[in-house]
């Protein structure tokens, strides 16, 4: 396993960030134990979750994992806040009474004293968003909090959030969590060059896109039964252009078989490489998944073989992005 910095933070975290998204839901508890327990096995130091997954079950679950293990030690934990958690007007959003109210529930749950990173799950435009930030700095400086970021955001969001916490004194977002991968490129319009320049991690979820990227789905071939999309529309969050998708997955093919690799750890490999990348957060269902996820780190693709990609999958720049290309713009120029 290697390992990178968390954005301007001092603290490493493994390249595979372990996503338990399925905890409580396709990961029954003694799944999710046994996930986690290999994951640490083979290096990684990242767990990321949040309040909504399986409606506060995988929190708990990690919770009594982290009690039976005798306690968190040295692994770093991401959860996040924002949504609905209970019937009342006030049990969802990012005010300052949800989040302090969000913040004790995660940690009774999590069965912890402090959160490492804490995320809040996306823009709420029904909270100034000053007092969002304030209610995070103050978890900080009460020490029920460690580092703070953000998912889902627009470029705009996120610089906004990060002037008015450098203009207050507070502490800024560390990372962004978001959709990124192959077959989602837009994040590279705003978002990954706002990160780059600021110093934020980017923690892309979905690497695999929901697992169009995985090469089950090909070009006139039947679509394999049980899997999670039985036809190409809808695709729910994974929206797809079956020609552009065919295309990247047959450059996949041949990168994988460069290397004999699969075509998930080729998709995996070339994201783990983009800039301003930090640690991708997979979410799986077995143990083979991880470990065979977890191989995508042992190997290195050529420069050509990433510049294919690149080109085959790379997304429309509509105005103004059509005259300036913000992520592979020359020094200088």
């Amino acid at each position: 396993m290697q390992y990178r910095r968390l954005g301007n933070a001092g603290v490493q975290v493994s390249q595979i960030c372990l996503g338990t998204m399925t905890f409580g839901r396709e990961a029954d508890e003694a799944t999710s134990f046994k996930l986690m327990d290999r994951f640490i096995e083979l290096g990684g130091n990242f767990i990321d979750t949040a309040d909504m997954y399986s409606d506060g079950l995988s929190e708990e679950i990690i919770g009594r994992w982290f009690r039976q293990r005798g306690g968190k030690k040295d692994l770093l934990l991401a959860t996040k806040v924002y949504a609905t958690m209970g019937k009342g007007p006030n049990d969802g959003g990012l005010s300052r009474y949800h989040i302090f109210k969000g913040v004790e529930a995660s940690l009774r749950r999590l069965q912890i004293e402090t959160i490492d990173l804490y995320q809040i799950h996306r823009w709420d435009p029904n909270t100034p968003v000053e007092e969002t930030l304030e209610a995070l700095n103050d978890l900080v400086r009460q020490g029920k909090v460690r580092y703070i970021g953000c998912s889902n955001f627009a470029g705009w969001q996120l610089m906004k959030g990060l002037a008015i916490s450098e203009r207050n004194g507070w502490e800024r977002f560390l990372t962004l969590e978001a959709m990124y991968s192959l077959a989602c490129r837009g994040l590279e319009y705003e978002v990954v060059p706002a990160c780059i320049d600021q110093g934020v991690a980017v923690l892309p979820f979905s690497p695999l896109h929901g697992g169009f990227l995985t090469g089950k789905y090909r070009r006139d071939a039947a679509w394999p039964e049980g899997t999670r999309h039985d036809r190409m529309e809808p695709a729910g969050p994974w929206p797809v252009e079956p020609d552009k998708l065919y295309a990247i997955v047959d450059e996949l093919d041949a990168v994988a078989a460069a290397h004999s690799v699969t075509v998930s750890q080729a998709a995996l490999n070339y994201l783990v490489r983009k800039p301003g990348v930090c640690s991708l957060i997979m979410g799986v269902r077995t143990v083979e998944q991880l470990e065979d996820n977890l191989e995508a780190l042992d190997w290195d693709m050529t420069d050509a073989e990433f510049a294919r990609l690149d080109e085959v999958s790379a997304p429309a720049r509509p105005y103004p992005y059509d005259i300036f290309d913000p992520v592979n713009a020359e020094p200088g120029r």
